[in-house]
């Protein structure tokens, strides 16, 4: 009984906290931040959120764009506008961000979780482990995250180029964000470079006790 009370109590606070728009989802934000540029219906905001590669920078998913399209109109953050056919679904009816949404969409870029939020490399978790690795899986896994790698510099330097032409100036958001993401990849590749040369003189710690002090910090 103390349980479904508990839930009960924790749900009409989760509806409270959606009802005043105090919730915003990754999602919900590029939404807002996609509208706030010019009105666009479902379909298309998909579309320009697929041309400008948005699985690169944020996880969404189309899925999550028209379940965001719903929430944001519930909240009052985005509207249907005047010349949208109401019986229309969210492909087709065409959304704006409201005056509410602009200033929800300004607060939530204030948070300090977008500078200090952790994010776990699947690559990094790899190489915690990696000591457990056969020697020839423990290079073989080095040689693959290099191509993998260059690869995508070759990509990114492209990109970079077709968005230069694209914005006509360097002094741009997504010139940045591109010019961010060369920078990483080339200093991943050097540091690479290093822990070949380094492999071969790879020891166990001297202290046993290094990964317990870690999880105490």
């Amino acid at each position: 009984m103390k349980k479904t009370v508990k839930r009960e109590k924790s749900l009409r606070t989760e509806d409270a906290g959606a009802a005043s728009g105090a919730r915003l989802t990754t999602p919900d934000l590029v939404i807002l931040s996609l509208l706030a540029e010019r009105p666009m219906h479902g379909y298309e905001a998909n579309a320009t959120l697929e041309d400008r590669k948005i699985r690169d920078w944020a996880a969404v998913s189309r899925p999550q764009i028209y379940y965001s399209l719903d929430k944001l109109t519930r909240l009052g953050l985005i509207r249907v506008t005047e010349d949208a056919a109401s019986s229309a679904g969210p492909e087709r009816r065409v959304f704006q961000t409201t005056e509410e949404g602009r200033k929800r969409l300004a607060d939530a870029l204030e948070s300090s979780r977008w500078t200090s939020a952790r994010v776990h490399e699947p690559f990094q978790t790899w190489l915690a482990l990696s000591w457990q690795a056969r020697p020839r899986g423990f290079a073989q896994q080095l040689k693959r995250r290099r191509e993998h790698l260059e690869k995508k510099l070759v990509e990114e330097r492209a990109t970079l180029e077709d968005v230069l032409k694209e914005v006509g100036h360097p002094y741009h958001e997504a010139v940045w964000m591109l010019k961010l993401v060369v920078a990483q990849i080339e200093l991943e590749l050097k540091w690479l470079d290093q822990i070949q040369r380094e492999t071969p003189k790879r020891a166990p710690a001297r202290k046993r006790n290094l990964h317990r002090k870690r999880e105490r910090k």
